[in-house]
Protein backbone atom coordinates (compact mmCIF):
# COMPACT_ATOMS: atom_id res chain seq x y z
CA UNK A 1 0.00 0.00 0.00
CA UNK A 2 3.30 2.65 0.26
CA UNK A 3 3.77 1.90 -2.96
CA UNK A 4 0.51 3.27 -4.18
CA UNK A 5 1.01 6.18 -2.21
CA UNK A 6 4.53 6.72 -3.27
CA UNK A 7 3.21 6.54 -6.82
CA UNK A 8 0.11 8.86 -6.42
CA UNK A 9 1.95 11.82 -4.67
CA UNK A 10 5.25 11.43 -7.17
CA UNK A 11 1.95 12.02 -9.72
CA UNK A 12 0.63 14.50 -8.24
CA UNK A 13 3.72 16.24 -6.98
CA UNK A 14 5.61 15.97 -10.50
CA UNK A 15 2.51 17.43 -12.54
CA UNK A 16 2.69 20.24 -9.75
CA UNK A 17 5.79 21.37 -10.54
CA UNK A 18 5.55 21.47 -14.38
CA UNK A 19 6.12 24.76 -15.92
CA UNK A 20 2.95 24.12 -18.18
CA UNK A 21 0.44 23.34 -15.23
CA UNK A 22 1.41 26.40 -13.20
CA UNK A 23 1.49 28.85 -16.36
CA UNK A 24 -2.52 27.55 -17.75
CA UNK A 25 -3.16 27.61 -13.94
CA UNK A 26 -2.03 31.87 -13.39
CA UNK A 27 -3.31 32.32 -16.99
CA UNK A 28 -7.07 30.91 -16.72
CA UNK A 29 -6.87 32.39 -12.95
CA UNK A 30 -5.78 35.83 -14.91
CA UNK A 31 -8.57 35.59 -17.50
CA UNK A 32 -11.26 34.99 -14.39
CA UNK A 33 -9.92 38.19 -12.80
CA UNK A 34 -10.36 39.82 -15.74
CA UNK A 35 -14.01 38.73 -16.92
CA UNK A 36 -14.85 39.81 -13.09
CA UNK A 37 -13.25 43.19 -14.03
CA UNK A 38 -14.66 43.51 -17.06
CA UNK A 39 -16.76 46.93 -16.28
CA UNK A 40 -14.24 48.42 -14.81
CA UNK A 41 -11.86 47.46 -17.76
CA UNK A 42 -14.14 48.89 -20.43
CA UNK A 43 -14.89 51.89 -18.70
CA UNK A 44 -11.04 52.74 -18.50
CA UNK A 45 -10.84 52.23 -21.82
CA UNK A 46 -13.98 54.28 -22.88
CA UNK A 47 -12.54 56.65 -20.09
CA UNK A 48 -11.75 59.79 -22.32
CA UNK A 49 -13.46 58.72 -25.62
CA UNK A 50 -15.25 61.94 -27.27
CA UNK A 51 -19.03 60.36 -28.25
CA UNK A 52 -19.22 59.48 -32.09
CA UNK A 53 -19.82 62.58 -34.32
CA UNK A 54 -22.23 61.99 -37.56
CA UNK A 55 -22.16 64.45 -39.87
CA UNK A 56 -26.23 64.89 -41.13
CA UNK A 57 -27.01 65.83 -45.02
CA UNK A 58 -30.61 66.85 -44.64
CA UNK A 59 -31.84 67.59 -48.28
CA UNK A 60 -35.47 68.38 -47.33
CA UNK A 61 -34.63 71.26 -44.83
CA UNK A 62 -36.86 69.30 -41.99
CA UNK A 63 -36.06 66.47 -40.73
CA UNK A 64 -32.54 67.30 -39.11
CA UNK A 65 -34.44 68.41 -35.75
CA UNK A 66 -37.46 65.95 -35.58
CA UNK A 67 -34.13 63.09 -35.97
CA UNK A 68 -31.86 64.20 -33.61
CA UNK A 69 -34.63 63.95 -31.09
CA UNK A 70 -35.36 60.53 -32.03
CA UNK A 71 -31.29 59.71 -32.20
CA UNK A 72 -31.14 60.71 -28.67
CA UNK A 73 -33.41 58.71 -27.18
CA UNK A 74 -31.86 55.53 -29.08
CA UNK A 75 -28.25 56.55 -28.32
CA UNK A 76 -27.02 59.26 -26.05
CA UNK A 77 -23.88 58.65 -26.79
CA UNK A 78 -24.12 59.84 -30.77
CA UNK A 79 -24.34 63.43 -31.71
CA UNK A 80 -25.68 64.57 -34.88
CA UNK A 81 -24.49 67.50 -36.82
CA UNK A 82 -26.09 69.59 -39.48
CA UNK A 83 -23.90 69.91 -42.36
CA UNK A 84 -24.48 72.29 -44.90
CA UNK A 85 -21.84 71.32 -47.48
CA UNK A 86 -21.47 68.92 -50.38
CA UNK A 87 -20.96 65.25 -49.78
CA UNK A 88 -18.00 65.60 -51.11
CA UNK A 89 -16.81 68.08 -48.47
CA UNK A 90 -18.62 65.91 -45.71
CA UNK A 91 -16.55 62.53 -47.01
CA UNK A 92 -13.23 64.44 -46.79
CA UNK A 93 -14.10 65.05 -42.78
CA UNK A 94 -14.83 62.58 -42.09
CA UNK A 95 -11.25 61.06 -43.41
CA UNK A 96 -9.69 63.72 -41.35
CA UNK A 97 -11.23 62.82 -38.31
CA UNK A 98 -13.87 64.93 -37.72
CA UNK A 99 -17.28 63.03 -38.49
CA UNK A 100 -17.27 59.49 -37.71
CA UNK A 101 -20.23 58.86 -40.35
CA UNK A 102 -22.24 60.61 -42.70
CA UNK A 103 -25.88 60.18 -42.46
CA UNK A 104 -28.21 62.15 -45.83
CA UNK A 105 -31.58 62.09 -45.36
CA UNK A 106 -34.73 63.18 -47.61
CA UNK A 107 -38.30 62.84 -47.97
CA UNK A 108 -39.31 60.16 -50.62
CA UNK A 109 -42.26 59.98 -52.57
CA UNK A 110 -44.99 59.50 -49.82
CA UNK A 111 -43.33 62.32 -48.14
CA UNK A 112 -41.32 60.04 -45.20
CA UNK A 113 -38.02 60.44 -44.37
CA UNK A 114 -35.23 57.74 -46.12
CA UNK A 115 -31.87 57.88 -45.78
CA UNK A 116 -27.90 56.79 -46.90
CA UNK A 117 -25.42 56.05 -44.17
CA UNK A 118 -22.02 56.22 -45.39
CA UNK A 119 -18.37 55.74 -43.39
CA UNK A 120 -14.82 54.84 -43.77
CA UNK A 121 -16.06 51.34 -43.05
CA UNK A 122 -19.06 48.94 -42.38
CA UNK A 123 -17.07 47.35 -39.42
CA UNK A 124 -18.96 49.97 -36.72
CA UNK A 125 -22.32 48.10 -37.36
CA UNK A 126 -23.67 48.84 -34.21
CA UNK A 127 -24.01 53.24 -35.18
CA UNK A 128 -25.38 52.38 -38.18
CA UNK A 129 -28.08 50.16 -36.50
CA UNK A 130 -29.07 53.09 -34.24
CA UNK A 131 -28.97 55.55 -37.15
CA UNK A 132 -31.49 53.44 -38.81
CA UNK A 133 -33.58 52.88 -35.44
CA UNK A 134 -33.90 56.54 -35.01
CA UNK A 135 -34.62 57.73 -38.62
CA UNK A 136 -36.99 54.23 -38.54
CA UNK A 137 -39.18 55.94 -35.39
CA UNK A 138 -39.38 59.10 -37.48
CA UNK A 139 -40.85 57.41 -40.46
CA UNK A 140 -43.85 56.04 -37.75
CA UNK A 141 -44.25 59.41 -36.27
CA UNK A 142 -44.68 61.33 -39.53
CA UNK A 143 -46.57 58.14 -40.85
CA UNK A 144 -48.93 58.46 -38.25
CA UNK A 145 -49.59 62.25 -38.41
CA UNK A 146 -50.27 61.76 -41.89
CA UNK A 147 -53.49 59.16 -41.03
CA UNK A 148 -54.06 61.56 -38.44
CA UNK A 149 -54.01 59.47 -35.49
CA UNK A 150 -53.55 61.07 -32.13
CA UNK A 151 -50.83 60.13 -29.83
CA UNK A 152 -53.05 57.55 -27.87
CA UNK A 153 -53.98 55.63 -30.40
CA UNK A 154 -50.27 55.84 -31.78
CA UNK A 155 -49.00 54.41 -28.22
CA UNK A 156 -51.92 51.96 -28.22
CA UNK A 157 -50.83 50.59 -32.14
CA UNK A 158 -47.13 49.79 -30.83
CA UNK A 159 -48.03 48.79 -27.14
CA UNK A 160 -46.14 45.28 -27.15
CA UNK A 161 -49.21 42.20 -27.36
CA UNK A 162 -50.15 41.14 -23.77
CA UNK A 163 -48.24 37.87 -23.22
CA UNK A 164 -48.21 35.26 -20.25
CA UNK A 165 -46.35 32.24 -20.32
CA UNK A 166 -48.17 29.67 -17.35
CA UNK A 167 -46.31 26.01 -16.81
CA UNK A 168 -49.23 23.29 -15.92
CA UNK A 169 -46.85 21.21 -13.92
CA UNK A 170 -47.04 22.62 -10.35
CA UNK A 171 -43.57 22.71 -9.27
CA UNK A 172 -42.35 23.43 -13.00
CA UNK A 173 -39.55 26.50 -12.74
CA UNK A 174 -40.67 29.26 -14.32
CA UNK A 175 -39.09 31.19 -17.48
CA UNK A 176 -36.97 33.53 -15.37
CA UNK A 177 -35.61 30.78 -13.22
CA UNK A 178 -35.43 28.79 -16.20
CA UNK A 179 -32.92 31.39 -18.19
CA UNK A 180 -30.60 31.55 -14.85
CA UNK A 181 -30.25 27.67 -14.91
CA UNK A 182 -29.89 27.93 -18.71
CA UNK A 183 -26.49 30.34 -18.02
CA UNK A 184 -25.57 28.40 -15.06
CA UNK A 185 -25.61 25.16 -16.67
CA UNK A 186 -23.88 26.68 -19.82
CA UNK A 187 -21.12 28.06 -17.53
CA UNK A 188 -20.42 24.66 -15.82
CA UNK A 189 -21.20 22.58 -18.82
CA UNK A 190 -17.93 23.82 -20.27
CA UNK A 191 -16.13 23.47 -16.97
CA UNK A 192 -17.24 19.76 -17.28
CA UNK A 193 -15.88 19.76 -20.43
CA UNK A 194 -12.63 21.54 -20.73
CA UNK A 195 -11.78 19.21 -17.19
CA UNK A 196 -12.14 16.12 -18.44
CA UNK A 197 -10.54 16.21 -21.50
CA UNK A 198 -7.72 17.72 -19.99
CA UNK A 199 -7.19 15.84 -16.95
CA UNK A 200 -7.99 12.28 -19.04
CA UNK A 201 -5.12 13.23 -21.69
CA UNK A 202 -2.95 14.00 -18.89
CA UNK A 203 -3.51 10.86 -17.75
CA UNK A 204 -3.23 8.95 -21.13
CA UNK A 205 0.19 10.99 -22.05
CA UNK A 206 1.55 9.96 -18.05
CA UNK A 207 1.27 6.03 -18.90
CA UNK A 208 2.97 6.42 -22.46
CA UNK A 209 5.82 8.79 -21.14
CA UNK A 210 6.52 5.85 -18.49
CA UNK A 211 6.18 3.38 -21.22
CA UNK A 212 8.29 5.06 -24.22
CA UNK A 213 11.42 5.71 -21.20
CA UNK A 214 11.55 2.27 -20.27
CA UNK A 215 10.33 3.00 -16.60
CA UNK A 216 7.88 0.87 -16.61
CA UNK A 217 9.64 -2.39 -16.65
CA UNK A 218 11.23 -1.09 -13.42
CA UNK A 219 7.58 -0.20 -11.84
CA UNK A 220 6.42 -3.22 -12.91
CA UNK A 221 8.77 -5.57 -11.06
CA UNK A 222 8.09 -3.63 -7.40
CA UNK A 223 4.37 -2.36 -7.56
CA UNK A 224 1.35 -3.98 -9.95
CA UNK A 225 -0.11 -2.39 -12.86
CA UNK A 226 -3.48 -2.22 -11.17
CA UNK A 227 -2.45 -0.19 -8.13
CA UNK A 228 -0.31 1.80 -11.02
CA UNK A 229 -3.38 2.39 -12.77
CA UNK A 230 -5.61 3.77 -9.67
CA UNK A 231 -2.31 5.79 -8.13
CA UNK A 232 -2.00 7.79 -11.36
CA UNK A 233 -5.83 8.23 -11.74
CA UNK A 234 -6.03 9.43 -8.28
CA UNK A 235 -2.59 11.57 -8.49
CA UNK A 236 -4.28 13.64 -11.54
CA UNK A 237 -7.35 13.92 -9.95
CA UNK A 238 -5.92 15.51 -6.86
CA UNK A 239 -4.34 17.87 -9.22
CA UNK A 240 -7.53 18.63 -11.23
CA UNK A 241 -8.78 19.55 -7.69
CA UNK A 242 -5.77 22.00 -7.13
CA UNK A 243 -6.36 23.91 -10.17
CA UNK A 244 -10.15 24.07 -9.89
CA UNK A 245 -9.50 25.17 -5.94
CA UNK A 246 -7.25 27.45 -7.30
CA UNK A 247 -9.71 28.66 -10.08
CA UNK A 248 -12.67 29.00 -7.35
CA UNK A 249 -10.70 31.08 -5.17
CA UNK A 250 -9.40 33.70 -7.36
CA UNK A 251 -13.27 33.75 -8.89
CA UNK A 252 -14.49 34.22 -5.48
CA UNK A 253 -12.29 36.86 -3.68
CA UNK A 254 -12.82 38.67 -7.81
CA UNK A 255 -16.55 38.63 -7.68
CA UNK A 256 -16.61 39.46 -4.06
CA UNK A 257 -14.76 42.74 -4.62
CA UNK A 258 -16.52 43.93 -7.38
CA UNK A 259 -19.89 42.76 -6.80
CA UNK A 260 -21.71 45.86 -7.09
CA UNK A 261 -20.62 46.84 -10.32
CA UNK A 262 -21.67 43.49 -11.49
CA UNK A 263 -25.82 43.36 -10.35
CA UNK A 264 -28.20 42.79 -13.31
CA UNK A 265 -26.44 42.04 -17.23
CA UNK A 266 -24.45 39.48 -17.99
CA UNK A 267 -23.47 38.35 -14.18
CA UNK A 268 -27.54 38.09 -13.59
CA UNK A 269 -27.85 36.31 -17.20
CA UNK A 270 -25.59 34.10 -16.53
CA UNK A 271 -27.70 33.21 -12.93
CA UNK A 272 -24.90 34.09 -10.54
CA UNK A 273 -26.87 36.73 -8.65
CA UNK A 274 -28.87 33.26 -6.58
CA UNK A 275 -26.95 29.94 -6.91
CA UNK A 276 -28.48 27.23 -5.71
CA UNK A 277 -26.76 24.30 -3.71
CA UNK A 278 -28.68 21.52 -5.44
CA UNK A 279 -26.96 22.97 -8.94
CA UNK A 280 -23.73 23.37 -7.78
CA UNK A 281 -23.42 19.50 -6.06
CA UNK A 282 -24.76 17.76 -8.76
CA UNK A 283 -21.64 19.65 -10.85
CA UNK A 284 -19.39 18.71 -8.11
CA UNK A 285 -21.11 15.22 -8.23
CA UNK A 286 -21.04 14.51 -12.31
CA UNK A 287 -17.76 16.55 -12.13
CA UNK A 288 -16.00 13.61 -10.30
CA UNK A 289 -18.03 10.79 -11.99
CA UNK A 290 -17.43 11.96 -15.55
CA UNK A 291 -13.60 12.50 -14.19
CA UNK A 292 -13.09 8.63 -13.21
CA UNK A 293 -15.00 7.28 -16.20
CA UNK A 294 -12.72 8.96 -18.86
CA UNK A 295 -9.96 8.86 -16.65
CA UNK A 296 -9.88 4.60 -16.58
CA UNK A 297 -10.86 4.53 -20.12
CA UNK A 298 -7.57 7.05 -20.64
CA UNK A 299 -5.08 5.14 -18.53
CA UNK A 300 -5.75 1.61 -20.16
CA UNK A 301 -5.78 3.36 -23.41
CA UNK A 302 -2.52 5.47 -22.69
CA UNK A 303 -0.98 1.67 -21.66
CA UNK A 304 -1.62 0.33 -25.27
CA UNK A 305 1.07 2.99 -26.61
CA UNK A 306 4.84 3.09 -26.83
CA UNK A 307 5.25 6.11 -28.26
CA UNK A 308 4.05 9.43 -27.44
CA UNK A 309 2.94 10.55 -30.36
CA UNK A 310 0.64 7.69 -30.82
CA UNK A 311 -1.03 8.68 -27.76
CA UNK A 312 -4.06 11.16 -29.52
CA UNK A 313 -4.36 8.60 -32.31
CA UNK A 314 -5.40 6.37 -29.37
CA UNK A 315 -7.37 8.55 -27.35
CA UNK A 316 -8.97 10.36 -30.04
CA UNK A 317 -12.42 7.93 -29.93
CA UNK A 318 -12.69 8.88 -26.50
CA UNK A 319 -12.47 12.76 -26.72
CA UNK A 320 -15.22 12.25 -29.82
CA UNK A 321 -17.34 11.14 -27.30
CA UNK A 322 -16.84 13.70 -25.21
CA UNK A 323 -17.39 16.36 -27.17
CA UNK A 324 -20.45 14.74 -28.83
CA UNK A 325 -21.84 15.17 -25.56
CA UNK A 326 -21.24 18.32 -25.29
CA UNK A 327 -22.87 19.27 -28.47
CA UNK A 328 -25.89 17.31 -27.23
CA UNK A 329 -25.74 19.46 -24.42
CA UNK A 330 -25.61 22.51 -26.16
CA UNK A 331 -28.79 21.45 -28.31
CA UNK A 332 -30.07 20.12 -24.92
CA UNK A 333 -29.73 24.06 -23.62
CA UNK A 334 -32.62 25.01 -25.92
CA UNK A 335 -34.57 21.97 -25.48
CA UNK A 336 -34.17 20.26 -22.47
CA UNK A 337 -37.59 17.97 -22.36
CA UNK A 338 -36.96 16.72 -25.87
CA UNK A 339 -36.90 12.79 -25.75
CA UNK A 340 -33.26 12.68 -27.74
CA UNK A 341 -31.99 14.50 -24.90
CA UNK A 342 -33.52 12.47 -22.28
CA UNK A 343 -32.94 8.78 -23.83
CA UNK A 344 -28.92 9.88 -24.13
CA UNK A 345 -28.79 11.41 -20.69
CA UNK A 346 -28.78 8.00 -19.59
CA UNK A 347 -25.73 6.71 -21.67
CA UNK A 348 -23.00 6.87 -19.47
CA UNK A 349 -20.66 8.59 -21.70
CA UNK A 350 -22.90 11.42 -22.35
CA UNK A 351 -24.59 10.95 -18.50
CA UNK A 352 -22.25 13.90 -17.08
CA UNK A 353 -23.24 16.58 -19.37
CA UNK A 354 -26.96 15.86 -20.36
CA UNK A 355 -28.22 14.41 -16.97
CA UNK A 356 -26.70 17.69 -14.85
CA UNK A 357 -28.27 19.73 -17.54
CA UNK A 358 -31.73 18.01 -17.02
CA UNK A 359 -31.19 18.05 -13.00
CA UNK A 360 -30.24 21.86 -13.44
CA UNK A 361 -32.87 23.06 -16.10
CA UNK A 362 -35.87 20.87 -15.36
CA UNK A 363 -37.84 19.46 -11.91
CA UNK A 364 -36.98 15.71 -13.11
CA UNK A 365 -38.02 12.59 -10.74
CA UNK A 366 -35.86 11.42 -8.16
CA UNK A 367 -35.66 8.05 -9.55
CA UNK A 368 -34.21 9.18 -12.96
CA UNK A 369 -31.04 10.44 -11.11
CA UNK A 370 -30.73 7.65 -9.09
CA UNK A 371 -30.79 5.50 -11.96
CA UNK A 372 -28.14 7.53 -14.13
CA UNK A 373 -25.90 7.31 -10.77
CA UNK A 374 -26.28 3.93 -10.88
CA UNK A 375 -25.29 3.12 -14.77
CA UNK A 376 -22.80 5.67 -14.65
CA UNK A 377 -21.20 4.38 -11.34
CA UNK A 378 -21.85 0.30 -12.89
CA UNK A 379 -19.46 1.57 -15.68
CA UNK A 380 -17.20 3.08 -13.93
CA UNK A 381 -16.77 0.02 -12.26
CA UNK A 382 -16.45 -1.50 -15.08
CA UNK A 383 -14.21 -0.32 -16.90
CA UNK A 384 -11.71 -0.20 -13.88
CA UNK A 385 -12.06 -3.73 -13.97
CA UNK A 386 -11.74 -4.48 -17.59
CA UNK A 387 -8.92 -1.84 -18.19
CA UNK A 388 -7.31 -2.84 -14.85
CA UNK A 389 -6.75 -6.03 -16.83
CA UNK A 390 -6.02 -4.49 -20.29
CA UNK A 391 -3.50 -1.73 -18.65
CA UNK A 392 -1.77 -5.09 -16.78
CA UNK A 393 -1.07 -6.47 -20.29
CA UNK A 394 -0.44 -2.74 -22.36
CA UNK A 395 2.46 -1.85 -19.64
CA UNK A 396 4.26 -4.94 -21.35
CA UNK A 397 3.17 -4.50 -25.24
CA UNK A 398 6.19 -2.03 -26.85
CA UNK A 399 6.35 -1.64 -30.48
CA UNK A 400 4.25 -0.04 -32.71
CA UNK A 401 0.56 0.07 -32.15
CA UNK A 402 -2.08 -1.34 -34.08
CA UNK A 403 -5.13 0.78 -32.56
CA UNK A 404 -7.60 -0.93 -30.90
CA UNK A 405 -6.66 -4.62 -31.70
CA UNK A 406 -3.96 -4.06 -29.30
CA UNK A 407 -6.63 -4.70 -26.92
CA UNK A 408 -6.86 -8.48 -27.49
CA UNK A 409 -2.88 -9.05 -27.33
CA UNK A 410 -3.15 -6.65 -23.36
CA UNK A 411 -5.81 -8.84 -22.51
CA UNK A 412 -3.63 -12.36 -23.70
CA UNK A 413 -0.40 -10.91 -21.90
CA UNK A 414 -2.92 -10.12 -18.59
CA UNK A 415 -3.63 -14.12 -18.81
CA UNK A 416 -0.13 -15.69 -19.48
CA UNK A 417 1.06 -13.46 -15.86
Amino acid sequence: MNNFFIILFHTYISKLKTKSFIVTTMLTAAIMVGLTNMPRIIDFFNEGEENKKVAVIDESGQLFAPLQEQVKGVNKEITLARFEGSVTEAAEQVEDGKFTAILQVELSEGNLPAGTYKAMSMADTALAADLQTGLQQLKSVMASSQLNLTEAQLSQLYEPVAFEKEALEKEAKTEEELNQARGLVYVLLFVIYFSVIMYANMIAMEVATEKSSRVMEILISSVSPIKQMFAKILGIGLLSLTQLAVFLLAGYFSVKQNLASMEGGFFEFFGFGEVPLGTIIYSVVFFILGYFLYATLAAFLGSLVSRIEDVQQMITPMTLLVVAGFMIAMFGLNQPEAPFVTVTSFIPFFTPMLMFLRVGMLNIPLWETALSFAILIGTIIFLAIFGARVYRGGVLMYGKSNSFKDIKRALQLTKKQ
